[in-house]
């Protein structure tokens, strides 16, 4: 069967295109508009509950298992020795700005109470203090103070004055967030969210709809097969034989 553009299925594929395409477009707008108002793609999604607070998995290594040995000490100054000997500072300097230089983006991920991710792109050179300004403009309650931390094991990240590179966040890492307040009433309903504006928790899910802004083509029904005839084996002539006069029969 032939579908031309008339059919009730081609109407409805072509009604479907548009309005994923309308959609599309849309997300499009909202992306843009916030890059221009905040400076930098920020993109949200929904994490799953396991991954949302790992002091909460009840097989979490302790804190002695990350302890920093007098074995772990020899071992690395062992290594170190060797590269002293083996390269000159200038060398070792050399290589070192080679490899920053190969990395050209720090993506970070801040990880809320609620199980929701902010993703956010910035440069290793940044400072971790430019990640700290951005969430008091996106955060619900930008009044409260806060704080960032990393995990296993848990430690606050205290230096804001480090770029992202110097503090080991390449080419990415998860920080989590967390308001300092006391417990209480007043805290479980803070922490309870939602932790980052309303405008922000919009762009939840559009990257998804842009991603999905290609035309729905359908396929094109396959021609109809001929049979062909398939062809009669021909049997071999059997070849002639030449009939060969022996030398000593003469006529």
């Amino acid at each position: 069967m032939v579908l031309d553009g008339s059919s009730p299925l081609a109407l409805k594929r072509r009604r479907l295109t548009t309005l994923n395409s309308m959609e599309a477009e849309a997300a499009k707008a909202k992306l843009a508009a916030v890059k221009e108002k905040f400076g930098r793609d920020l993109h949200v999604f929904e994490t799953s509950s396991l991954s949302s607070a790992p002091s909460d998995v009840s097989n979490e290594e302790t804190d002695d298992f990350y302890e920093f040995t007098a074995e772990d000490y020899y071992r690395l100054m062992g290594t170190k020795k060797e590269d002293k000997y083996l390269k000159t500072k200038k060398i070792r300097e050399a290589e070192e700005a080679t490899r920053r230089s190969r990395i050209t983006k720090a993506v970070m991920r801040v990880r809320f109470p609620d199980n929701h991710t902010l993703e956010v792109v910035f440069h290793p050179s940044e400072k971790i203090q430019s990640l700290v300004d951005l969430l008091m403009k996106v955060v619900a309650r930008p009044e409260l103070p806060f704080h960032i931390y990393t995990t296993p094991p848990k430690r606050q990240v205290r230096d804001l004055t480090q770029d992202f590179y110097s503090a080991g966040f390449i080419p990415g890492a998860i920080v989590y967030f967390s308001y300092d307040i006391q417990n209480g009433d007043d805290a479980e309903a803070i922490n309870s969210g939602p932790f980052l504006q309303e405008e922000i928790m919009a762009l939840k899910g559009l990257d998804l709809i842009s991603e999905q802004a290609e035309p729905i083509q359908s396929a094109p029904e396959p021609a109809p097969q001929v049979a062909v005839p398939s062809p009669v084996p021909q049997e071999p002539k059997p070849a002639e034989r030449k009939s060969i006069k022996p030398k000593w029969l003469k006529m």
